[in-house]
């Protein structure tokens, strides 16, 4: 384990930031739609998460699917307070806030839904080649055992 410039890795710690901070992360993100809050409920800094998010293909793309899903979440709330009014529920709505961060967010969420359901259809789309392949298999074996009795009876026929 390498040690950060500036001082010893504390226990359970690793380049200064906790170990497996990532569901907390990504837990909070989808929750709240806001790197920040999720970056203290991980216990790491904000730097930290954009620059794993950097380094980190798959991190980022879970960033995403966090982030579209806190989207998600949000747009649904916004649109229930909209249609039946803010509710006595104990609970401090900023609805001005909340349409801001959906503007702010729409582009990213479009993408994260975009790449979804990309691997959605992919996935499809490889169940689709598997049972053309499985298919085929079964074809060439029935074929296979088709030639042998025909053969099996042309051998039979000659005597």
């Amino acid at each position: 384990m390498t040690r950060p410039k500036n001082g010893p890795v504390s226990p359970g710690k690793r380049y200064g930031m906790p170990r497996n901070w990532r569901p907390a992360f990504l837990t909070t993100l989808a929750e709240t739609s806001n790197v920040t809050a999720a970056a203290e409920k991980a216990g790491i800094s904000l730097s930290g998460a954009y620059r794993t998010r950097k380094d980190d293909p798959a991190f980022a793309r879970a960033w995403e699917v966090a982030l579209c899903a806190g989207y998600d979440s949000l747009e649904m709330e916004v649109l229930s307070r909209l249609r039946s009014g803010d509710a006595e529920s104990g609970k401090k709505f900023d609805n001005a806030a909340a349409i801001r961060l959906l503007g702010l967010h729409r582009a990213n969420a479009a993408r994260a839904r975009a790449l979804r359901e990309n691997e959605d259809e992919q996935a499809v789309l490889d169940s689709i080649d598997a049972m053309i392949d499985e298919m085929r298999n079964r074809a060439a074996a029935n074929a296979a055992i088709v030639a042998a009795h025909d053969t099996e009876s042309e051998a039979e026929g000659r005597q």
